[in-house]
């Protein structure tokens, strides 16, 4: 990508801009955007490169689904540990009000 930015492109991104720059800083304005575009560049031309190999292969390892335990099993054990419990619930903090 050889191209150089012109002092006539830096005056039109500034007007569409609305800014103002100074005319002694157009020139090195051109360059710094130049620098930038042709990093961009670079960045492209590495992103589009495929990989030659793969390091590992990854893959899930998945389980056949057993037969679930009944329902409510653990429930009481689990109540029974609970610092509060209200019937069937676990009793906490009250952390919203309604103010």
């Amino acid at each position: 990508m050889e191209r150089m930015i012109k002092v006539e492109e830096i005056e039109k991104l500034a007007e569409l801009s609305r800014i103002e720059v100074p005319e002694e800083e157009k020139k090195t304005l051109a360059s710094d955007i130049e620098a930038i575009l042709e990093y961009i560049s670079q960045i492209q031309e590495v992103a589009s490169v495929e990989p030659e190999s793969v390091a590992g292969e990854q893959r899930n390892v998945m389980r056949e689904d057993g037969t679930p335990h009944k329902s409510g099993l653990h429930t009481e054990n689990l109540l029974n540990a609970a610092p509060k419990r209200e019937k069937n619930y676990f009793r906490v903090k009250k952390i919203l009000s309604q103010d």
